[in-house]
């Protein structure tokens, strides 16, 4: 994340508990949920991670960094991609499914030609500090194939597209958050996009645990 290993460690420590009361919320109410539910208490753990990247780069310990740098990266390409898609694919109902189910064939794909190669190419992965931010570097497998825009632009449908097909209006405004996001980081922090968008997306995933504590009070026999 942005700032600090401090500010990383504080997400972390309000999102992991938080997202945990918002799942076990929708265990007891409308499991559909429960997907999306976690999704906080997961940008919780990758909060977590750039807080000891952040340690282990001011310690100097490169090879911490590195292995700390993969575990964050296996979020970025791999959990979201397909984590997301799957949220809003056990939400809906009816034809849309359909619909929303080649973003998790696409969202797995494009996450696995991404992060498998940096176990098999060193410095395809690297990873320095700014001031105010970590930038994560890579080499990635199409490139050669395609553009890099080409990559991201399906990375970008596969994380809020899959939103905006559910019916349910307040996932439809959570989808054009992580478009807002996805749009602020681009503009003004594209320096540092991949560390910036996942600060963005814990930021917004507080939305989230509001929605499940309007679901969980609006459900017969649960208190607040």
């Amino acid at each position: 994340m942005c700032l600090s290993a401090e500010v990383s460690f504080g997400a972390a420590a309000f999102l992991i508990p938080a997202g945990i009361a918002a799942a076990a919320t929708s265990v007891g109410g409308d499991r559909r949920y429960l997907m999306i539910a976690t999704l906080p208490a997961l940008f919780g753990l990758q909060q977590l991670v750039e807080g000891l990247i952040w340690t282990a780069g001011q310690a100097g310990d490169g090879a911490r960094v590195d292995r700390y740098a993969l575990i964050y990266m296996f979020f970025t390409w791999i959990v979201w991609p397909i984590w997301v898609p799957l949220s809003a694919y056990f939400i809906e109902k009816g034809g849309r499914r359909h619909v929303i189910l080649p973003f998790i064939v696409a969202g797995a794909m494009l996450g696995g030609l991404q992060f498998i190669p940096y176990f098999v190419h060193a410095g395809w992965l690297t990873t320095n500090f700014l001031p105010w931010a970590v930038r994560y570097q890579d080499i990635n497998l199409v490139d050669g194939l395609v553009s890099r825009w080409v990559t991201y632009a399906i990375y970008v449908a596969v994380v809020i597209v899959p939103f905006l097909l559910v019916r349910e209006r307040a996932i439809k405004v959570f989808g054009l958050l992580v478009a807002a996001v996805t749009v602020t980081t681009y503009v003004f922090f594209s320096y540092a996009y991949i560390s910036v968008f996942c600060f963005g997306a814990a930021v917004i995933s507080v939305y989230l645990l509001a929605l499940m504590w309007k679901k969980k009070t609006a459900i017969p026999g649960m208190s607040p």
